[in-house]
């Protein structure tokens, strides 16, 4: 008999939360023939067909003894094969909600979305409806798919509920496949908008440092040190926008993308996201003593109750064209508000320092 071990993890809703989840793991029995491999796993995984299993290979998520296989690949004896998928096993029931959505592009495989900031991306403990999949599931509903299913959606990345921007959902599984090992490879382009705060000495720089999980609280991810084992690699490269004195308006192009990368790096080089309560940010940490300055600052974080947080763009090699596509985005309301107002304000501070 061989070898099943069916495997899921938690996932909770962070920012940039791309992996490959390990859904099924087989080890080839010594005595079993060379069969094709689509032929072999249709056997053993409940609930599916020859066509998904295919599509799985062509999106290289069947590895073999730790390498991509094709369908057509022959089955050894004591082969370890998994089948990686973009998300995890879930329990979840989905409700399809009416939930407006911005929705810039859309077409057979894929959908763009703009997200609001405020909306969490899938249901999971304490978010269980209201989120972005929920309303997805309304807006595909009596919809099939290229392959005559119906259509639902299918997550291949995933940002924070308040921070807002660009977003791209599968509308199939081999799209969706497709996508999700292109960001796990990195093999994709993407940029933030973040106001940090503090000002820079250079225009430009790039930071580096493995992130993970704080031991000393699961919520919150730290950096840690050069040459660390914890944590995973990560690489921010950022450079600036606009200066308003006290806080830096900076773009961040990810090349890797970890949980709450940008937030966390920030806070490593000593800026951390305006009104960013996870990280600090939420606290005046460069300014005057003035109480017309403390009630600017307050004022602020009210127009944007959230860390000063968008996706600007995604550039990205269409799963079924091969086209590339890049999709940007302006700033939402209350970030523009906030830029806005800052940009008054470091007008107001050049006069009187004249």
């Amino acid at each position: 008999m061989d070898n099943l071990e069916v495997t899921t993890q938690d996932t909770p809703n962070t920012e940039e939360k791309e992996e490959l989840y390990e859904h099924f793991r087989f080890v080839v029995d010594k005595g079993t023939e060379m069969l094709r491999i689509d032929k072999y796993l249709m056997n053993l995984i409940p609930n599916t067909s020859r066509n998904k299993i295919q599509q799985a290979a062509k999106a290289n998520c069947i590895v073999v003894n730790g390498k991509p296989e094709k369908q057509n690949y022959r089955v050894h004896p004591l082969d370890v094969i998994s089948i990686l998928m973009p998300q995890p096993l879930r329990d979840i029931e989905i409700i399809p909600e009416d939930i407006p959505l911005n929705v810039p592009y859309e077409d057979d495989d894929l959908i763009i979305i703009n997200k609001q900031p405020g909306l969490v991306v899938h249901p999971a403990y304490g978010n269980y409806t209201g989120t972005l999949v929920n309303a997805l599931t309304f807006r595909f509903l009596g919809k099939k798919d290229k392959d005559g299913n119906d259509q639902r959606p299918m997550l291949v990345h995933r940002i924070d509920k308040n921070t807002s921007g660009i977003m791209i959902v599968a509308k199939n599984e081999l799209a969706q496949m497709t996508l999700a090992k292109r960001f796990f490879n990195h093999d994709l382009e993407r940029k933030y908008w973040a106001l940090v705060w503090g000002d820079f000495k250079e225009d430009e720089g790039t930071i580096v440092g493995n992130v993970g999980r704080n031991p000393k609280d699961r919520l919150v991810m730290t950096v840690f040190p050069e040459g660390s084992d914890q944590g995973k690699h990560a690489v921010t490269h950022w450079k600036v926008i606009e200066r308003f004195g006290y806080v830096t308006l900076v773009e961040c192009q990810l090349e890797t993308g970890r949980t709450h990368q940008i937030r966390v790096h920030m806070k490593y080089i000593g800026h951390p996201l305006f009104n960013d309560e996870t990280y600090g940010g939420d606290q005046i940490l460069k300014g005057t003593t003035f109480s017309k300055y403390k009630q600017f600052i307050d004022n602020c974080f009210r127009l944007m109750p959230r860390q000063a947080l968008h996706a600007k763009s995604l550039g990205i090699v269409h799963p079924s064209t091969g086209k590339y596509m890049l999709f940007d985005s302006e700033l939402p309301e209350d970030f523009a508000a906030v830029i806005e107002k800052w940009r008054n304000y470091a007008k107001h501070r050049e006069l009187e320092e004249e």
